[in-house]
């Protein structure tokens, strides 16, 4: 069972790599939504390249609290607009944080575990 830690959250679309535990989440990008379930969070693995995203069955529906349980951290950016493209970082410390991909500048949330 899903735990919900945002209630309603709806669907995203993201990587099997991420969902199947095989690639850390990369990166993490706000579209308009497609349907009324549908939050608009895409979410693709540090490993998923173009070739990968474009062969059907690698990019699944998944309720944005499934994504969650695997990286907590998502949690804090579920409120940002559409638009928002961002690379999530895990240092070798183990510290997470993202980074805006227009300005190259980290995203300033709160603490992310």
């Amino acid at each position: 069972m899903t735990t919900e830690f945002i209630r309603h959250a709806g669907d995203s679309l993201a990587s099997t790599r991420i969902l199947d535990g095989s690639s850390p989440l990369g990166w993490a990008f706000r579209e308009a939504p497609v349907a009324p379930e549908d939050n608009g969070w895409r979410f693709l693995s540090q490993d998923d390249n173009e070739t990968f995203i474009n062969t059907p069955g690698n990019i699944r529906v998944a309720d944005f609290n499934a994504v969650a349980e695997i990286e907590p951290a998502v949690i804090a950016i579920y409120g940002f607009p559409v638009g928002t493209d961002l690379t999530f970082v895990i240092e070798p410390s183990g510290a997470r944080k993202f980074v805006d991909n227009t300005t190259r500048e980290e995203v300033a949330l709160p603490y992310l575990p």
